[in-house]
């Protein structure tokens, strides 16, 4: 049996080099296929971390007239705190709020002496409120607008369409990546489907050879299946190889507009997992194209 075994596994690697330009062919097709789920993943990671720093960073803001008194919006502070879905709430004084603006164009002298030239309390007094979970916003804010809790107007400032908006992208482009690496597979599998059509018809003369000396069915049909196996793990070494130059470039780049994660760091981290989601997707279109092939044209 297990020499048996060792013949099937030699036949099926004598034909993954015998054919040659086809092989070649085959294996880069199916490295794009590859390559767009791998590239799926990776940019799922990227803006899930660009996601998490918005959400960690979102907040609901409560701007007061200038004629608000303090107590009142220390008093509202702390039922707001109070509140479960609520994780923190920063209170900015009128006094700080000028601070912070003039701290910001502390360089444009213009805008500066304009301010001096001002009397009184200019900037709004505020309270900036995070919530735990993006869903506890709405409870926030319905809680913060009712009427009998500040009895004089205040204004609400609400940031969370920037996250539903970038949930939505997100969605979008996980969805029609996975399209694209359907499309991109099945052409794959085609491909695979013609190598291996092209193998028996090349070979059909040993086949026939080798049912007449009394091969098997499983003996006969292993060497294709071993070969289609052969292109799943040649094509998922090869898309890892090629993307860790590309990673590696694009890394420093893209950590400025991905705050929160080394797209080199997690690449380099879950080097296996990942080429081990590629192992498990190329087999499968190289095992599924040659047993394709064998069963429309093997005929044993």
């Amino acid at each position: 049996m297990v020499n048996a075994l060792g013949r099937v596994f030699k036949t099926g690697m004598r034909h993954f080099w015998r054919n040659g330009w086809l092989s070649t062919a085959t294996i880069s097709v199916m490295a794009l296929a590859l390559a767009m789920i791998l590239g799926v993943l990776l940019v799922s990671v990227l803006m899930g971390a660009l996601l998490d720093n918005l959400k960690s960073k979102l907040d609901v803001s409560v701007y007061f007239r200038l004629d608000t008194p303090e107590e009142e919006i220390l008093k509202m502070k702390n039922d707001v705190l109070a509140r479960p879905e609520v994780k923190r709430v920063e209170y900015v004084s009128s006094d700080d709020a000028l601070a912070r603006f003039k701290d910001r164009y502390k360089e444009d002298q213009t805008i500066l002496a304009s301010l001096d030239e001002l009397d009184g309390k200019i900037f709004e007094a505020s309270l900036n409120i995070g919530a735990r979970n993006p869903e506890d916003f709405q409870p926030i804010v319905d809680f913060i607008k009712d009427p009998r809790f500040v009895p004089l107007e205040s204004k609400v400032q609400e940031n969370r369409d920037v996250i539903d908006r970038l949930s939505a992208v997100i969605t979008g482009i996980r969805v029609v990546g996975f399209g694209v690496s359907i499309m991109l597979s099945a052409v794959a599998v085609l491909i695979c489907f013609n190598t291996i059509r092209m193998a028996i018809y090349t070979l059909r003369d040993e086949v026939n050879i080798m049912k007449l000396v009394g091969g098997t069915n499983w003996f006969v049909r292993g060497p294709f299946l071993v070969e289609g196996f052969a292109y799943g793990i040649v094509s998922s070494l090869v898309t890892m190889v090629l993307f860790y130059p590309l990673v590696f470039a694009l890394s420093p780049s893209l950590a400025r507009f991905f705050p929160g994660v080394n797209l080199l760091d997690y690449f380099v981290s879950n080097f296996v997992l990942l080429w081990l989601i590629l192992l498990v997707a190329g087999t499968v279109i190289g095992v599924f194209g040659s047993m394709f092939a064998i069963r429309k044209y093997l005929r044993v």
